[in-house]
């Protein structure tokens, strides 16, 4: 009898760590799924001239990848790595083999960010500023995320 509740509590203990690794991943996914957004569905439209404007839209976009960056160092825990998320992309063994790098990426993203909050008050700086975000943005998943086969 004893037995078969610490099998069954082993096992629900097993069911509960899937289930937080799960619930991590996605949480990592919706997280850039929202920067995506911020980026292709706001900031770089107003880049390309396909959308007006509007500092507001600007600002809650910047706000979003901001908050982003601050999450980066905890969003991929050790305990997702080989996970394969649903959707096009997972996270790359790589964060964790090159923490070094990954870390170092996050700086870079979270630098470039500052300086776009700080520095975007019209389209003109948005046109100066939105080369460096995608490029801190895209290099990291360059290196530390791949296409689901």
């Amino acid at each position: 009898m004893i037995r078969t509740v610490v099998v069954a509590g082993a096992l629900l203990l097993g069911i509960g760590v899937v289930a937080a690794q799960q619930d991590a991943l996605k949480s990592a996914q919706a997280i850039m799924k929202a920067n995506g957004k911020s980026l292709g569905g706001v900031l770089g439209p107003m880049n390309k001239g396909e959308k007006p404007y509007d500092q507001a839209a600007v600002n809650e976009a910047l706000n979003t990848l901001d908050d982003t960056a601050k999450k980066l160092p905890t969003m991929f825990p050790e305990s997702i790595k080989g996970m394969k998320a649903e959707g096009d992309y997972s996270p790359s063994s790589k964060i964790w083999e090159d923490k070094a790098g990954f870390t170092a990426s996050i700086a870079t993203f979270a630098k470039t960010v500052t300086d776009a909050k700080a520095s975007v008050k019209d389209l003109n700086t948005l046109k100066a500023a939105f080369p460096a975000i995608g490029k801190s943005c895209g290099g990291c998943h360059e290196t530390f995320r791949v296409k689901n086969s």
